[in-house]
């Protein structure tokens, strides 16, 4: 649990690069071998591209660094539950773990496509959940 903290931790870190960017605060960090191999936030307003959320980002710098497309002995740190489309890509990229701050109930692939990831994934929920929910809370309470 300790390791889960600190990574999620680093995850938050992106998710505040967001924010201060203007993205919805969303950040990920992709951690093989005991070492963080990716960390990513969403880019969607810079890259002007609606598929560069920050779990996708952090799946295509894992896969280059450790040279392949698959992430089965990966763990992915997101600060929020992510998406139909990012659990997807989780699935195609057959991560071992996912471990997720914030759930997200309006749009989070356990509501939509539970059968979305990889079936051997092990999926670790609530870490930091509060912290992670109230970036994303206070930065639509601005946006208003």
């Amino acid at each position: 649990m300790e390791d889960d903290i600190r990574f999620m931790r680093m995850a938050l870190d992106e998710a505040r690069m967001a924010a201060d960017e203007d993205e919805i605060p969303v950040g990920a960090v992709v951690v093989a071998g005991g070492r963080v191999v990716a960390r990513a936030h969403n880019l969607t307003e810079r890259l002007g591209d609606v598929t560069a959320h920050a779990e996708m980002q952090a799946i295509t710098a894992a896969t280059a660094a450790l040279g392949g497309k698959y992430l089965p002995d990966a763990t992915l740190y997101v600060t929020l539950e992510p998406c139909t489309m990012c659990a997807g890509a989780l699935g195609w990229s057959q991560i071992g773990r996912l471990v997720v701050g914030a759930a997200d109930p309006k749009r989070g692939y356990s509501r939509f496509a539970p059968q979305a990831l990889h079936p051997r994934t092990k999926v670790t929920t609530g870490v930091l959940a509060d912290e992670a929910a109230e970036l994303i809370q206070q930065f639509f309470r601005n946006k208003r």
